[in-house]
């Protein structure tokens, strides 16, 4: 990706959050320069890789497959001595019609929360022995009741609405076309998304990035290049 479209991106996100009054900690607004004064202040944001993420999982067209990420708090696969915390919340910002690839996680467990927007579809199956699709059928639970779906089918999360996912149950979600942006938060357990995704037919999830002008602000991925 380019850091021009990143750029615009978190700009672009930062901006409907003011819209729809949900405030950032001041650290999501942190120039390079600011964080370069501030870096030994929020270590643990940085070793727990809080703050943004924007990623088209190597797809090249962002808007169609892609999500732009806010993590407020995280704990750490690597110094969970230093960094207890054995939960993560996330803003994962869905534009209107935009997909997140098929994939699971092999640890964390997590609550994806409609919190405002549009619809969000989200496609399940269960991971066979071999980590591929089954064709079993998948019980999740929404809002506290237990729903079972056929593989490969969907359920519509209407804003308010939250579904559990557990441990290798492969998921694919969209905004629903024409519903409009969607505010999702996840809660989970701890979150290492350098280690802890497994994609069945995409990309990379961290991208590569192509440096046409400075950074505006840094994800986490940039945390280690920059600072």
């Amino acid at each position: 990706m380019k850091r021009s479209e990143i750029n615009e991106i978190i700009t672009k996100v930062m901006k409907k959050c003011e819209e729809n009054n949900l405030p950032l900690p001041p650290f999501a607004y942190y120039s390079l320069k600011d964080w370069k004064k501030a870096k030994e202040e929020y270590q643990e944001a940085i070793d727990t890789m809080l703050g943004w993420d924007v990623t088209d999982f190597g797809t090249g067209d962002f808007y169609s497959t892609g999500l732009a990420v806010f993590v407020f708090r995280n704990g750490s696969f690597n110094k969970s001595e230093r960094y207890p915390k054995p939960y993560c919340e996330k803003l994962l910002y869905v534009f209107d019609g935009q997909k997140l690839p098929n994939h699971f996680h092999w640890q964390k467990c997590e609550d994806i929360i409609n919190r405002g927007g549009g619809d969000l579809k989200i496609t399940l199956w269960e991971a066979d022995e071999e980590e591929n699709l089954s064709d079993k059928d998948v019980t999740v639970t929404i809002d506290g009741k237990k729903h079972t779906v056929k593989a490969g089918g969907s359920v519509i999360l209407k804003p308010g609405e939250s579904i559990t996912l557990l441990p290798y149950q492969y998921h694919q979600w969209q905004a629903v076309p024409g519903t409009g942006d969607v505010f999702v938060f996840e809660v989970s357990t701890t979150n290492d998304d350098n280690v802890d995704n497994r994609f069945y037919n995409i990309g990379d999830r961290i991208p590569e990035v192509i440096e046409d002008e400075e950074p505006k602000y840094l994800m986490f991925s940039d945390y280690d290049k920059f600072l």
